[in-house]
């Protein structure tokens, strides 16, 4: 474990958060140095063909150990880190032999990992557990999958006596942002079925997540100077309060909503008098939903707008993602396998849904099968992240024995 906790607290070091808007891709240059050191350290474990393309997205083989023609699967995470939280001088601190109790952060005193809000923490004392100083994220969604698809990768090239066929690695990019796939070949790629290493604790198996659309309100109003305003001035902040007001907010909003029930979610405002824009997310794990969701949003628009004729709102959906299980009812192995893997290192796999997406999302709706495993993050995109080293060693063994299943 020690080369495996060595591994992510040298790739937590290097920033790489996200940039929202950046026009590139990489959006942030961290991500490409990242990807640099991985493709110098596969190299050095003896994959000769390792290389970061022009998109910053770092591919690899770890070479079939039998002779018969076993099918390539893709094990895959994402190199950059949220931009909810800084990602910039991350300190990781390492607590060994964990006592059970709350972990007080100390570049952040007021920042308490609190047992109480942590429940999982009661089954972890003795174990090592990293967090960060309380100042910035932690950076294990996802440096804890590329540390566990290393380590897994540093441990089959060292025992070619484990059967297994072509694995394919691949490390993409702001994935955090909503683009991690955009510039992925998967003709290139070269797999039936992948894997995300993107998931938390250990032992569960993400196989179904929310389908995803954005919306985004455009409201116009009229705009004149306000000594001037009466009877012709229509105020579209105003008419963005009302919108809003008209949204369900007892039923199907995050913050009423839980396990299968769907949501509308507004989350950016941006304008003034005479233009507003909202964004607002749509989600449901029944995809026809979305439908009825931006109906809903069209029917409010339509109601202000009679209401205030000067005024004009435009409702444009864009999809994002969809359910996975969807595209992964098309190759039961992909969830079979994982399962069967995850008993041979002594687990009892947890099939889960997610209410949220992942690179898998997209990559199952592209043709690749691609649920999410475990790999020891805890509570993402915030100071009080944190990761346990043994849930991280964990995911290194489902991996291992993930290929042998395969090439069985």
């Amino acid at each position: 474990m020690k080369t495996l906790l060595d591994r992510f607290c040298r790739y937590v070091r290097i920033d790489t958060t996200a940039v929202e808007n950046a026009g590139t891709y990489p959006s942030s240059p961290g991500q490409l140095e990242l990807g640099r050191m991985l493709v110098e350290e596969l190299r050095a474990l003896g994959i000769p063909d390792a290389v970061q393309d022009e998109h910053g997205i770092v591919l690899a083989t770890i070479p079939a150990t039998v002779t018969h023609d076993a099918p390539a699967i893709a094990w895959i995470a994402h190199l950059d880190t949220s931009p909810e939280t800084t990602g910039r001088n991350v300190r990781p601190i390492v607590h060994e032999n964990y006592d059970g109790r709350d972990i007080v952060l100390p570049g952040d005193p007021s920042k308490i990992i609190r047992v109480s809000d942590n429940p999982e923490l009661f089954y972890l004392k003795g174990k090592t557990l990293v967090t960060t100083d309380g100042t910035t994220l932690l950076g294990a969604d996802d440096k804890a999958g590329v540390a566990v698809i290393m380590e897994a990768a540093a441990q089959l090239l060292a025992h070619p006596e484990l059967p297994h066929g072509p694995i394919r690695i691949c490390f993409t990019c702001d994935e955090e942002i909503g683009h991690g796939v955009d510039h992925l070949d998967l003709q290139k790629l070269g797999a039936v079925a992948g894997y995300t290493l993107d998931g938390g604790g250990q032992g569960e198996i993400d196989g179904e997540t929310f389908s995803a659309d954005l919306a985004v309100v455009t409201i116009r109003g009229v705009n004149i100077h306000p000594a001037i305003a009466k009877g012709r001035m229509v105020n579209a902040v105003r008419l963005a309060g009302l919108f809003l007001e008209r949204l369900p907010r007892l039923t199907q909003a995050p913050e009423t909503t839980a396990e299968r029930e769907g949501f509308l979610h507004p989350y950016r405002i941006d304008g003034g008098v005479a233009e507003v824009t909202l964004r607002i997310l749509l989600r449901d794990f029944q995809t026809p939903r979305l439908v009825d969701y931006a109906e809903l949003l069209r029917t409010i628009a339509r109601t202000i707008t009679a209401e205030y004729p000067q005024a004009s709102i435009e409702v444009q959906v864009t999809p994002q993602y969809r359910n996975m299980a969807e595209g992964l009812a098309q190759e039961p192995r992909a969830l079979a396998f994982a399962q069967e893997a995850m008993r041979r290192a002594g687990l009892e796999p947890k099939l889960t849904i997610v209410r949220g997406g992942t690179d898998g999302s997209r990559l199952t709706e592209l043709g690749l099968p691609t649920p999410n495993l475990s790999c020891g993050e805890h509570n993402l995109h915030s100071p009080l992240e944190w990761t346990c080293l043994e849930e991280m060693a964990t995911a290194v063994r489902v991996l291992v024995e993930l290929a042998q299943v395969w090439a069985q």
